[in-house]
């Protein structure tokens, strides 16, 4: 595997690329919805790398090293030398079309050495959980990771990257194919749940409109305080830990939007009723202790000879830390050293499964990590 890492601004970007001193088979652009000649840049890279993949997202910041950036790319050229590699791309109709998304994306990916799939996805108009279901239901076996598109702190409009295309409504997974290339992969958050549980009582898919019989977004709000003024950006700063039920491990759900008319909260993944719900807020200490925890995890499973570490984000994790949001960088590269490229974005939900042998879920509030080798 041969990789060229670089982080590209509105005014070098050209001079940047220029430097890449391989012809890549995969080019990978985490892309600000700030940065203004995205469609020339895709138009270049054509150009220049007929034969390559493009693939990537919008972000609510661009993780480039131990850098994280706003108004640029993270641009990773790969060529993979001993892995075979197929993209494709399913169109979502609407967010009810999710799961059937999922079924389309993983029927055309599937094969009998397919290794691992790297999905990326409209951050705004695909249920999350819905999409991962999709997938798992055919692709059981393969470890499949990646996120949700940002657009910032806005939550107005995002899109992906499908070779030339550049638009919202889309899901783009690269099917890796082959013994040779090694996987490692690991989702920790690092939240501290408080308060007590309460019982999801009504609720449509993400759409969640009572706990415990009382109307969602009044009791949300009722613990928010003041920074309920600033719903929905500061739900980011209060997610919710759910778990179905005692056996399943508790996953995370971040707010997408509010609806004051009926009182409800639309999350990035499903809530489903009888399910219980604790509020939770953020430890910063935690949080960055969360990113090591997840680094480790991944590295080790590829018995520490990483060569490419893709770091998904949530958005919310980069409000909380604020200033000190490249220490959950940082910290990821103190645990895997100097060798392996650092690429990512902050993301509005992130894929992967809990850790080895188990399934893939959608989480919010994560720092995810995947890490490839070829051998």
């Amino acid at each position: 595997m041969k990789l060229e890492q670089l982080s590209l601004t509105h005014t070098r970007w050209r001079h940047s690329i220029s430097k890449l001193e391989f012809l890549p088979n995969i080019i990978l652009l985490f892309v600000s919805p700030l940065f203004l000649e995205k469609k020339i840049l895709i138009s270049e890279f054509i150009r220049r790398f007929p034969e390559a993949t493009i693939l990537g997202c919008s972000t609510a910041g661009e993780i480039s090293g131990i850098n994280v950036i706003d108004e640029s790319v993270s641009m990773t050229a790969i060529k993979l030398e001993k892995t075979a590699s197929k993209l494709v791309k399913v169109d979502v109709k609407s967010m009810d079309d999710s799961f059937n998304s999922g079924v389309a994306l993983a029927e055309n990916l599937q094969a009998h050495n397919l290794k691992h799939v790297l999905v990326f996805s409209d951050g705004l108009n695909v249920n999350g959980a819905d999409l991962v279901s999709g997938l798992k239901s055919i692709l059981p076996e393969t470890s499949i990771t990646g996120g949700l598109a940002g657009d910032g702190p806005d939550f107005n409009e995002t899109f992906v990257i499908a070779n030339g295309l550049i638009t919202d409504r889309i899901i783009v997974g690269l099917g890796f194919y082959g013994d040779h290339l090694k996987i490692g992969y690991s989702s920790k958050g690092g939240w501290d749940s408080f308060g007590i549980d309460r019982l999801v009582t009504k609720s449509d898919n993400n759409i969640l409109f009572e706990l415990d019989g009382l109307p969602a977004l009044e009791l949300y709000k009722s613990f928010l305080g003041d920074n309920a003024k600033n719903l929905p950006s500061s739900g980011l700063l209060f997610p919710l830990n759910m778990r179905v039920n005692e056996h399943d491990a508790p996953v995370v759900r971040t707010i997408l939007s509010v609806d004051e008319d009926n009182q409800s909260l639309t999350f990035a993944g499903n809530i489903p009723e009888g399910a219980f719900v604790r509020l939770m807020k953020a430890n910063v200490n935690r949080l960055i202790y969360g990113a090591e925890d997840s680094a480790r995890k991944a590295f080790n499973a590829t018995n520490e000879n990483a060569e490419l570490a893709i770091l998904i984000s949530c958005v919310g994790r980069r409000l909380v830390l604020k200033q000190l949001v490249e220490e959950e960088v940082e910290v990821v590269r103190d645990i895997i050293g100097d060798k392996p490229k650092i690429t990512g974005f902050y993301s509005y939900g992130e894929i992967a499964p809990f850790g080895e042998f188990s399934p893939c879920e959608l989480h919010n509030q994560t720092m995810t990590i995947t890490t490839l080798s070829e051998c």
